[in-house]
């Protein structure tokens, strides 16, 4: 009877579908922590997640970053459990950014460093802005046409 066992799970393992897994991603979270009481009930919440590889949680920046087989909205939805308000990271490096005070781009809330991507911050490629800062390019000494 064992090799009958065998076979007929062999058989049902082979006409099943498979699983889809989630491709693994990093999702950046921004959470309200005030205290060390805080930043510990989101390291619980985020840890005993179901494929998370990696995390990374830092109170100063009011920042959880999560790398693995999860998806974002789950793990949003978890770090929400724990009662604090969280939503996805929308920020980026300013040195990142042509314009970091374009309107809409400059958060006073934002930590230090860190802007908002919008699209009026970055530049066109086209700009005469960008053109005349290619011009005096300090990484090309031969950008410079009328040195």
């Amino acid at each position: 009877m064992g090799i009958f066992h065998q076979l007929s799970e062999f058989f049902t393992s082979c006409t099943k579908p498979p699983e889809k897994r989630i491709p693994k991603k990093t999702v950046h979270i921004r959470v309200k922590m005030d205290c060390e009481g805080c930043e510990k009930k989101v390291k619980n919440a985020v840890k005993d997640f179901d494929g998370v590889e990696s995390y990374n949680v830092t109170k100063n920046q009011q920042r959880v970053t999560v790398t693995g087989h999860i998806d974002a909205n789950e793990i949003l939805d978890e770090v929400r459990s724990t009662g604090k308000t969280a939503d996805m990271w929308s920020l980026v490096p300013y040195n990142l950014v042509a314009y970091p005070y374009a309107i809409g781009a400059y958060d006073m809330k934002a930590p230090t460093g860190f802007v908002r991507g919008v699209p009026q911050a970055v530049g066109d490629p086209k700009s005469p802005e960008l053109k005349m800062m290619a011009l005096f390019n300090d990484d090309n000494a031969n950008a410079c046409s009328i040195m």
